[in-house]
């Protein structure tokens, strides 16, 4: 395999290492673009904690800023300054013929807040500890000579350490507790950076084995994944793919999904790390959490039961499948949240469960709520059909005759409802749960049940069919008609093109015969990807990129998309003769 080194803007992507609780990035807060580069942590939230400014002549320095897998630089004619990572928390930066200012980026202090610089006596080193991140950040020199400024100041005064432009220089930056022993160099700045860009060639060779010229994304796709994969650390006991180094930087309970099918293949234990990290954290009510990250989870929302469709692809994708001693503690998780969804979401005397706002959905803010926002819904019977359905299937793997037999029955008893109680003979409605009144939109919500594949009747299939043609841009299917009055470019849910939703439909157009409708879905989207990256969402007309713009979910949609087009183009030049 040849050697992964994609080159990317820092502007869509951080620049960071697989395991690494920090990235190097303009981006300091939701939606806000800094003029230079920062050091921003994800620890207890996302702060940025140093500003690197290159200068020359003592002056800031317009740099070009390129970036690989293995290595940041700032260019100028007068020199340039690189960065690279020694390990997940440490990064080394060397300058020549350019200066660097590695300055605090909110220099107030209070008894509570802001970054506090010193001297380490112990070993001459200079330590920034910063309440908002509750880490410390030590700079060492380890050639050339050094500044600095703001030593032991409180107040407003502006702290760090100047770097020359006039003479080489290098020094080693690590995010770490309460202590550690001085920093020791694991070999030379050429050496760190080519294994650091070794370890990532190594995670794309394992997760897109398959890639070709024809995939020509998919190792963006691959440092997509790997730069944004943290360690074990706070609420997050396993290591973990934030949606995002920039501000999305939580894993949400649907999101995650995507992920461990994208790992599966290469990475088994990556993959199912990510599959269990909100069933680390199961409410008593069997829910799952709306979200988790370093120090905060929510429940106060939750997202849609994907997770029984997601663990039968998982297990067909994992190399081993799932190991047969973890299968009833799977089982019982499974059956504990899909139990919540019979119980704590479903009124009484009525069949099907019901979402309590759009962000139960994951379709935060779609025209299918706009009338109601505590409705039964036809994507989320769908579901927990599929969900009911594997877990008859495990529980018969467990020799639990009796449980498969009340997750069959039940599975029957949704999916009956939801035919004869939201379809009308012409499409799904959504109803709400107290009146009882039920509507219909131009939504692609409406359209989900399509993930039923062939367990729905023929004519029903057909017509969802349809009515996504109706959906599809050049980009893939929008999330609203483009036609409707309620269509909005960036509407977040009510237009623009998502990768889950892709991902989604695709696999239910497949499995319910429409393999051609689901060859364009899939086109159309990886074509998106390669052109506009891997954002949290994309204009359904244009194919601009929206919102987060380094989004895991959009990379790992890529990289199942492209491997599967792979696979059908390699088995069709086989099939031809000669």
């Amino acid at each position: 395999m040849t050697v992964a080194r994609p080159a990317f803007s820092v502007q869509e992507i951080p620049f960071s290492h697989h395991g690494s609780w920090f990235g190097i990035s303009p981006v300091i807060a939701e939606k806000t673009f800094a003029e230079d580069l920062h050091l921003v942590s994800h620890q207890t939230g996302m702060y940025p904690v140093l500003r690197f400014t290159p200068t020359s002549a003592g002056e800031r320095a317009d740099t070009v800023v390129a970036a690989t897998p293995g290595l940041l630089t700032w260019t100028h004619d007068a020199g340039r300054v690189e960065l690279a990572y020694d390990r997940a928390d440490t990064v080394r930066v060397r300058g020549r013929g350019l200066g660097l200012r590695v300055i605090a980026a909110n220099p107030l202090l209070t008894p509570f807040s802001g970054p506090y610089f010193y001297r380490d006596p112990a070993d001459g080193a200079h330590v920034f500890t910063l309440y908002e991140t509750g880490r410390r950040y030590r700079l060492t020199v380890l050639a050339g000579r050094a500044e600095t400024v703001g030593v032991q100041a409180l107040g407003s005064a502006e702290r760090g350490m100047l770097l020359p432009d006039d003479a080489p220089w290098e020094i080693a930056i690590e995010e770490f507790d309460s202590a550690r022993p001085p920093y020791a160099s694991s070999g030379t700045f050429e050496e760190i950076a080519d294994a650091a860009q070794a370890r990532f060639a190594a995670f794309a060779d394992a997760v897109a084995p398959w890639r070709t010229p024809e995939t020509p994304a998919a190792e963006l796709a691959a440092y997509v994944l790997w730069s944004a994969t943290v360690a074990p650390n706070g609420f997050l006991a396993r290591p973990a793919v934030l949606m995002s180094k920039h501000w999305m930087d939580k894993v949400w309970s649907w999101d995650h999904c995507f992920n461990a099918l994208a790992l599966a293949g290469g990475l088994p234990e990556l993959a199912w790390d990510q599959f269990q990290v909100p069933f680390d954290h199961q409410a008593e009510s069997g829910c799952l959490p709306d979200s988790v990250t370093h120090s905060e989870i929510l429940y106060n929302f939750v997202k849609p039961p994907i997770h029984g469709w997601a663990l039968r692809r998982l297990r067909e994708r994992l190399p081993d499948g799932v190991a047969p001693d973890e299968l009833p503690d799977v089982y019982r998780r499974l059956a504990r949240w899909t139990e919540f969804w019979l119980t704590a979401r479903r009124a009484p005397g009525h069949p099907l469960p019901h979402y309590q706002h759009g962000n139960d959905s994951g379709w935060d803010n779609a025209t299918t709520f706009d009338p109601d926002h505590v409705i039964e819904t036809a994507d989320l019977a769908g579901f927990l059909v599929l969900q009911l359905r594997e877990l008859a299937g495990l529980a018969r793997e467990l020799r639990l005759e009796d449980e498969a037999a009340g997750w069959s029955k039940a599975a029957d008893e949704v999916c009956a409802a939801l035919l004869e109680e939201l379809w009308t003979g012409e499409e799904f409605v959504a109803r709400a749960v107290e009146s009882g009144r039920t509507w219909t939109s131009a939504g692609l919500l409406d359209l989900m049940p399509i993930v039923l594949g062939d367990i729905l009747p023929p004519e029903v299939r057909e017509t969802l069919a349809d009515r996504i043609r109706a959906h599809l841009t050049p980009y893939g299917p929008a999330t609203e008609l483009v036609t409707s009055e309620h269509y909005q470019a960036d509407g977040y849910w009510r237009g623009p093109v998502w990768a889950p939703s892709t991902v989604l439909i695709e696999d239910g157009l497949r499995r319910g015969g429409f393999d051609e409708l689901a060859d364009e879905v899939s086109d159309r989207f990886r074509a998106l990807c390669e052109k506009s990256g891997f954002a949290e969402n994309f204009d359904a007309l244009t194919g601009a990129g929206l919102r987060d713009r380094a989004y895991t979910w959009t990379a790992s949609a890529y990289l199942l998309f492209a491997e599967a087009y792979e696979r059908r183009r390699t088995a069709l030049a086989e099939a031809i003769p000669g």
